[in-house]
């Protein structure tokens, strides 16, 4: 069928009417981008507060930085920041790098820097590059986890997979012996496997 947003935006509408929650989440979107529906951030706020409280976990994040914000809304940053933590714990990584970052600073939370470290490593581990970076720039100083410049170095070489380049992290890591620094580059083309010569020094070790 042809392509119409406000076609949409009515279709949303009405399913909302119906009691559809996902439909509010979408229709509030379209009230925020104002193209397709009425541009009307407090009608956005309402609908987004209401997909969040169902347990969406983008309205969650959404809504979130809405309350840090006052995007239609009276400015909440602690309530603000606990939905962005729902959403954290639901799996979406941009809440969990931005609710690291908030840890780390303590704003709006108290600060945490091992908490920090903690959502940064998951975020990494699912892919997020901005997450690998900062995991990286962690473990090159050990601020909140155990030094380990290899293992910095590994999570550098995934970020720049990505086009991520860090400058200030390179500066950090320019102690690193060349050792090290192959079998953290090794470690990075594998992942998230181990690297085969890895596994083959596992299979000799002795059994105890």
């Amino acid at each position: 069928m042809p392509r119409s947003r406000e076609r949409a935006a009515q279709l949303f509408q009405l399913a909302v009417d119906q009691g559809s929650v996902a439909a509010r989440y979408n229709l509030a979107l379209l009230h925020i981008e104002g193209l397709f529906a009425e541009p009307n951030m407090i009608k956005a706020a309402e609908l987004m507060r209401d997909a969040a409280e169902s347990g969406i976990a983008e309205a969650q994040y959404d809504y979130g930085t809405m309350l840090l914000e006052g995007a239609g809304i009276a400015p909440d940053p602690k309530a603000g920041a606990d939905y962005i933590r729902q959403a954290a714990e639901a799996g979406l990584t941009d809440a969990q790098v931005d609710y690291a970052t908030m840890l780390y600073l303590g704003e709006d939370v108290p600060r945490d820097r091992a908490g920090a470290v903690t959502w940064y490593r998951r975020a990494a581990n699912a892919g997020n590059p901005v997450a690998q970076n900062r995991y990286a720039r962690l473990l090159a100083v050990g601020e909140g986890v155990e030094l380990d410049l290899e293992a910095a170095a590994m999570w550098r070489a995934l970020a720049r997979r990505s086009g991520l380049n860090d400058t200030q992290l390179d500066k950090l890591l320019v102690s690193i012996s060349g050792e090290a620094l192959s079998r953290a580059e090794e470690r990075a083309r594998y992942w998230p496997s181990d690297p085969p010569t890895a596994v083959a020094e596992a299979d000799l070790r002795p059994s105890r």
